[in-house]
C-alpha cells in the first residue's frame, strides 16, 4: 500500500531497491513532519529529513495531498498488520493493550493532517474500508483474547473501534496523551472478565 495511488486503476510496479528506500523515508519523514505541524509541513523539510531532493519527492507524490493519502494507507497497513505479530508474541490481553496504544498514537498523527486527509478521502467508501480492516484487526486481538476465556461475552470489533475512536478524540481535546492510557485500561476492564 505505500506509494502514490494517482493511477488508482492501474497496479503499481515494484520500485528499485533504492528508489524504495527513498520512498520510505520520504513516508516516515512526512508522518512525522505532518503529525507535528499539521498539513502546512514544508515539502522541501519533509525531504531535507528524508535525506532526498525535493525532485525526488515531486517524482513520487506530485502533490502533498497524495503524499499525505500514501501516509495514511501506509500507517493503517501497518496498524492491521500488527495484531498477528502482537498476538504471536505478547500474550493476549498484552497484545491488545499495546495494539490500542498503537491505535492512538495513529490516530494522533491522523488528526495532525485532518485538514488535508478531508480533501484527500472524500470517498465514503475508503473510510468504510479503512474501518472494515482496523475492525478485523481487532476482531483477530478480541479472538486471542477469547481463546484464553478472558474476555466478557459479546464485546464487539466494532463496539471497541468506536471507543478507541472516542478515547482518541478526549485524549486530543485534552492534549493528554497519558489520559488516552488510563482510558484505554478502564476500557479492557470492561473487555477483560478477569
Amino acid at each position: 500500500m505505500t506509494g502514490h495511488e494517482g493511477d488508482a486503476g492501474r497496479p503499481r510496479r515494484p520500485l528499485r531497491a533504492d528508489a524504495q528506500r527513498n520512498e520510505d523515508r520520504l513516508l516516515e519523514a512526512a508522518a512525522d513532519a505532518f503529525a507535528r505541524e499539521g498539513a502546512g509541513a514544508s515539502v522541501k523539510d519533509i525531504a531535507r529529513a528524508a535525506g532526498v531532493g525535493v525532485g525526488t519527492l515531486y517524482r513520487r507524490f506530485p502533490s502533498k495531498e497524495l503524499l499525505i493519502e500514501a501516509i495514511y494507507r501506509q500507517e493503517v497497513q501497518r496498524l492491521c498488520e500488527a495484531a498477528p505479530d502482537l498476538t504471536a508474541t505478547h500474550p493476549p490481553v498484552d497484545a491488545l493493550r499495546t495494539w490500542m496504544e498503537r491505535f492512538i498514537d495513529f490516530m494522533a498523527a491522523k488528526h495532525g493532517m485532518a485538514d488535508a486527509l478531508a480533501v484527500v478521502l472524500t470517498d465514503d467508501s475508503e473510510k468504510l474500508h479503512t474501518r472494515a480492516l482496523l475492525a478485523d484487526a481487532i476482531a483477530h486481538l478480541l479472538g486471542a483474547v477469547e481463546s484464553e476465556a478472558l474476555a466478557r461475552p459479546g464485546v464487539s470489533a466494532q463496539d471497541v473501534l468506536m471507543a478507541l475512536g472516542g478515547i482518541s478524540l478526549i485524549a486530543a481535546s485534552e492534549e493528554q496523551r497519558d489520559l488516552a492510557t488510563r482510558l484505554i485500561g478502564l476500557l479492557l476492564h470492561g473487555i477483560v472478565s478477569k
